[in-house]
């Protein structure tokens, strides 16, 4: 596995779920997807992008 970081090709918004895929492995859709439907659920999905793209560092 590599280190948690915002690639800067592959990104849509801010990389944030290209990020966590590169980091497990996944594909980018499959993240952007799961995270798409999470925001159906109550809860601070909104909240934890915007720190990630904050905190997590970029390529």
């Amino acid at each position: 596995m590599t280190e948690l970081r915002r690639p800067k090709n592959g990104r849509i918004i801010a990389g944030v779920c290209a990020g966590i895929a590169n980091r497990f492995g996944w594909s980018p859709t499959a993240v952007r997807l799961v995270f798409i439907l999470s925001c159906l659920l109550p809860g601070p999905q909104f909240l934890i992008y915007i720190a990630l793209w904050i905190l997590v560092p970029s390529d």
